[in-house]
């Protein structure tokens, strides 16, 4: 949860005390590392992560507005996705700001967003609801994730992010229930007025990074201090500091719970500081956060949600024209595929992903050469389609694997 600390915040004491608003020590799980790799007696509509996969979560924003201004437009919740996909990847141009003493624990959460292409039902979504509500501000009380209370109900939390924006009472900035909870109630709330990035928005919270901290939020992560004096966040790479960092910092920033001359964390996403302080997670965080989708984990359900998907497969999410970039041979083949970028910089970093038509991923492969070969050998002959992502935006193509002899 981040807020401005004023007066309003005697009236939320309760929210922003010992612990974040909906969460609760019964759901924090003290995740310590990634659970990765196939199993191979998992049900066919579940699934594990694989190491290096970027994981994409659709989302569903549901914009609940009592004046036009709080009818945030299209391309500011575009530029709030992006901007949250920035910082979950480290793509964000402010990693220069990170203290070459904490440089080293920075982490690419390999984790991204995109809008639902698909609404519970099956139809084609744009992942964005406008709803007015006679309401013109709600408390921290859940009531804006209920259309009989003037908000609107949550989509399958077991296949969407649900983000609802709105007016918020006093100044909350955005609240999240920790994983495992209701699911009518999981999801994140945003303050209209710092939902986007730039744009007019008026800082010091006009970077997006209220969204990119909530959602650490639904991923399992505490604040840095532990919400204690002094406390642990049980992240074994973030340092321990006396409480939460507010305003404008200095690095180093020490306190009387500093650990070394480093002093406190105050760029971490997970503290309460200004957007433009804030520009990294850590190694740690992105562990705890990715264990989430393992097997087991509160957020595995996501990796086979179909609210991307035609045909048990994941559209393409993409503003660029993948077929200038790259170019797959042989197809059809019998037992490999050549995927081919037109240079090592127009593709250097990718991922590749295999999918069979039942939507079930056979493989994920990291692209570190113009020249990337895909082993099919041992696949049964069909229709497979081959992913190629980054960002969130991603390309399919469709390969057909043939018997022996059969390639042409």
């Amino acid at each position: 949860m981040r807020l401005i600390f004023t007066l309003f915040a005697i009236l939320l004491c309760g929210i922003a005390g010992a612990q974040p608003f909906g969460q609760s020590q019964n759901n924090w799980n003290g995740i310590s590392g990634d659970r990765t790799g196939q199993h191979q007696n998992t049900p066919a509509h579940k699934r594990d992560t694989l190491p290096g996969e970027v994981i994409v979560v659709p989302v569903v924003v549901h914009v609940l507005y009592n004046t036009s201004d709080q009818n945030i437009s299209d391309q500011r919740i575009i530029d709030q996705i992006n901007s949250l996909n920035r910082d979950y990847r480290r793509r964000n141009a402010d990693t220069v700001n990170t203290p070459a003493a904490f440089r080293d624990r920075a982490a690419d959460v390999q984790i991204v967003f995109a809008l639902a292409q698909r609404d519970p039902h099956g139809n084609k979504t744009t992942g964005i609801i406008r709803k007015y509500t006679k309401t013109k501000m709600f408390m921290p009380d859940d009531e804006m994730k209920f259309s009989a209370k003037g908000g609107d109900d949550a989509w399958d939390a077991t296949k969407y992010l649900n983000i609802w924006v709105c007016n918020i009472f006093g100044r909350l900035l955005g609240y999240t229930p920790m994983p495992g909870g209701d699911p009518k109630t999981d999801g994140v709330v945003i303050q209209y007025s710092v939902f986007g990035h730039g744009n007019g928005l008026s800082g010091p919270f006009n970077l997006g990074r209220t969204l990119t901290h909530e959602v650490g939020h639904w991923l399992g992560l505490k604040h840095i201090w532990g919400d204690s004096e002094c406390g642990d966040d049980g992240i074994d790479d973030t340092p321990r500091q006396q409480s939460a960092n507010t305003g404008h910092n200095v690095f180093p920033k020490i306190s009387a719970c500093s650990e070394d001359a480093n002093g406190d964390m105050f760029m971490n996403f997970m503290d309460f500081s200004d957007d433009a302080d804030m520009n990294m997670f850590t190694i740690g965080q992105k562990k705890a956060m990715r264990a989430q989708f393992a097997l087991g984990g509160d957020r595995n359900s996501l990796l086979v949600s179909d609210a991307l998907n035609i045909n048990g497969i994941e559209e393409a999410l993409q503003d660029k024209d993948w077929e200038e970039v790259v170019r797959l041979y042989p197809n059809p083949t019998v037992d490999y595929v050549i995927v081919e970028g037109r240079s090592l910089n127009d593709i250097n970093g990718k991922y590749l992903k295999l999918y069979d038509m039942q939507g079930k991923l056979i493989l994920s492969k990291r692209i570190q050469d113009e020249r990337t070969r895909i082993d099919m050998n041992g696949l049964p002959g069909g229709l497979y389609m081959l992913s190629l992502e980054d960002m969130g935006e991603r390309k399919m193509f469709k390969i057909v694997k043939t018997a022996s002899g059969f390639s042409h």
